[in-house]
């Protein structure tokens, strides 16, 4: 999955994707496990998309505590 389709994606999305990728990568270490995982890279490929999706969450809830801090600071500048 590229970095800008997750991007596009909405937050709840995200969410509800990453809960379905966590439980293949279970799903995956299972057969890697039981010897049925003939492509072991599937295992790398699903925690990187992992990361890329948390790591989007996290730019967007950093950016938006930062326009929420911002907002806070103008209104109390004016009172």
């Amino acid at each position: 999955m590229k970095i800008h389709e997750i991007r596009e994606m909405k937050t709840e999305e995200i969410h509800q994707r990453i809960s379905e990728e966590e439980q293949n990568l279970v799903d995956l270490r299972f057969s890697h496990q039981l010897k049925q995982l003939t492509n072991t890279a599937k295992l790398k490929i699903v925690k990187k998309d992992i990361a890329k999706m948390k790591t989007v969450l996290r730019e967007r809830l950093l950016e938006e505590q930062k326009t929420g801090k911002v907002e806070a600071k103008t209104e109390g500048d004016k009172a």
